[in-house]
């Protein structure tokens, strides 16, 4: 049994944020940030619940929770009454990177696996570090950070992103022209 973090950093995932309660019943609204929000907000999971800052504020256990307009309400135990729910607001919701199976598909890859990837092109030219990955409706994107430049976003699509090689460190891009060019 893995241990579970008690505050951002190495080996705590960020999986959704509070963004607001929603009705009388003790639903919050979560903003997702895992592609299986299906497993990481199951009833009975227990998440940690920490500060933007990612200092610990505890842990919440999944009661209930339902898609609602691109996002979850999510109903947790520990919250029983408006002023509890309330206090929520803002929250952080981590899970314990090692306790991620592994994704089973070569091609298939945890978000915390590439976060902090170097980027570059096929002829080894470095073009940023990954340092974000967001899920849209149309697909994952890779957020480049890119030194004096502002941030570069990039379909994470075979086509675009052919190698993946976190031994190494690395992915490799051959992106359409003008992809990579400041607006």
């Amino acid at each position: 049994m893995s241990s579970t973090p008690t505050a951002e950093g190495p080996g705590a995932l960020l999986v959704g944020v509070v963004v607001r309660p929603h009705g009388l019943r003790g639903e919050l609204v979560v903003e997702v940030r895992t592609d299986s929000p299906e497993e990481r907000f199951a009833p009975g999971t227990v998440l940690v619940r920490a500060a933007a800052d990612g200092a610990p504020l505890g842990v919440l256990t999944v009661e209930t929770s339902r898609p609602h307009s691109g996002r979850l309400l999510v109903r947790f135990a520990e919250a029983v009454d408006r002023d509890a729910v309330e206090a929520l607001r803002g929250s952080r919701l981590l899970i314990d990177a090692a306790a991620l199976p592994p994704t089973g598909d070569p091609d298939e890859f945890h978000v915390h696996q590439l976060e902090g990837l170097r980027a570059e092109l096929v002829d080894g030219a470095v073009v940023g570090t990954v340092r974000e990955v967001v899920h849209g409706p149309g697909g994952e994107l890779l957020v480049l950070a890119r030194p004096e430049l502002p941030d570069a976003l990039v379909p994470f699509v075979r086509e675009i992103v052919p190698t993946v090689d976190l031994d190494g460190g690395r992915v490799v891009l051959t992106p359409p022209e003008g992809l990579l060019d400041l607006p």
